[in-house]
């Protein structure tokens, strides 16, 4: 049971970095006045907004991508889900940082509740070693 809940944990968790890539492509607004990923404090000053937002698109692609397959894995009791779930947690927060504006204002909005899940993998997994059933 425990594996299920935590698939489908990692999963979901790939379904939301796809809803920033939508938000990031411009397909939809999450939220009125919401300007993320615009205004990234390491890549403004060289890339564009639309190169930023393009940027972001693959990128989060590629962590939904990530925890979709690491979600699966766990679903197939397959031993290589932990490494891959602990490796995009850490590319998604990585992400998330490099195209955050530095303000803290709105950091939901901007991947904040995002890093803290993250994290959050990375505390269970590494330090605590949970789950064992892959053991």
């Amino acid at each position: 049971m425990l594996s299920i809940l935590l698939g489908v944990f990692f999963v979901l968790h790939g379904l939301v970095h796809l809803l920033y890539f939508g938000k990031s492509a411009h397909y939809f607004e999450l939220q009125p006045g919401m300007v993320w990923p615009s205004g990234s404090w390491a890549f403004s000053k060289v890339l564009g907004d639309a190169m930023i937002r393009n940027l972001a698109s693959i990128l989060l692609i590629l962590a939904a991508i990530g925890f979709i397959a690491g979600g699966i894995g766990v679903f197939f009791q397959q031993t290589w889900w932990r490494a891959l779930v602990v490796g995009t947690a850490i590319f998604s927060s990585m992400v998330f940082l490099l195209l955050w504006d530095a303000g803290f204002q709105h950091l939901d909005n901007k991947g904040g509740v995002g890093i803290l899940i993250n994290l959050a993998i990375l505390v269970v997994l590494l330090v605590f070693r949970c789950p064992a059933f892959d053991s």
